[in-house]
């Protein structure tokens, strides 16, 4: 049985909705009922820079290595990380400084090729400075853009956060929003984005701005029961429907978890 494997099994034990973040002092979890922010804490120290989940299992990439729990985080082998995410199923993909971008498959890495300055990787596709790349096989073809912070897809459509704007893959890419975009997120049939000072959802086919209840920059969006969002200071927030809140109220909920430097954060 592979390590992901394993750690895939401890995540299908839970009952409740467990958040991870990765922050400089390591990997968080944040534990959410509905609308109420429960029990918080840090589950291994690291510099974590990127966390993502793997059907159950968690991947964070680190200074030292790409990392797999929830249990207890131990290495893959693949070294010193900038970003995690998934090759648009069961495989993990992460990239490392100078920009190597590797599929880890029954217990082994495969290179798949390299990128300029690499921020992030969601669904078989990496964002970096040289634009968006897609997973091909076994290589990656540019996908087109530059300047590129984050990609997401959203009910097949991937869709790219960039210095000049938030884009949607269409016939080309389609600028949907102006601005300095530097996070997205898709999942459940929401999708998010965020500048240092705006923070915007999708609403058929047009964004609009969220009304949050604090003041910090969103870096990371995430989705379950309810809508997960948190900043770089660590504020956690969720935004849940009337149903899912005891006073039948809906809207967002805010707590300061006392963690800075958030730079991303995926839910189980």
């Amino acid at each position: 049985m592979s390590a992901i494997e394993e750690k895939r099994m401890y995540g299908d034990r839970r009952e409740e909705t467990v958040a991870y973040l990765a922050t400089a002092q390591g990997v968080a979890t944040v534990r959410v009922s509905g609308d109420q922010v429960g029990r918080f804490g840090l589950a291994h120290r690291t510099d974590a820079r990127d966390v993502a989940t793997v059907d159950g299992a968690v991947v964070v990439a680190t200074d030292e290595d790409a990392l797999v729990g929830p249990e207890e985080f131990e290495p893959l082998g693949f070294g010193p990380a900038v970003a995690v995410g998934t090759d648009r199923g069961d495989d993990v993909l992460a990239a490392d400084e100078s920009g190597r971008v590797a599929r880890y498959r029954d217990g082994e890495w495969t290179d798949l090729g390299t990128v300029d300055d690499a921020r992030a990787v969601a669904d078989g596709f990496v964002a970096a400075a040289d634009g968006v790349h897609r997973v091909d096989g076994d290589a990656l073809a540019t996908a087109g853009l530059e300047g590129v912070r984050d990609v997401a897809v959203a009910d097949g459509v991937p869709l790219a956060a960039t210095d000049d704007g938030l884009y949607r893959l269409g016939n080309g890419w389609l600028r949907e929003r102006d601005g300095a975009f530097r996070a997205v997120a898709a999942g459940g049939g929401h999708a998010h984005a965020a500048t240092a000072d705006e923070f915007v959802e999708r609403d058929g086919e047009a964004w609009t701005d969220v009304d949050l209840p604090v003041e910090g920059s969103v870096v990371d969006a995430g989705y379950g029961e309810c809508v997960y969002a948190v900043t770089a200071d660590g504020t956690f927030l969720v935004g849940a429907d009337p149903e899912t809140t005891a006073d039948g109220a809906g809207g967002w909920r805010s707590r300061s978890l006392g963690l800075p430097g958030v730079a991303a954060l995926a839910v189980v």
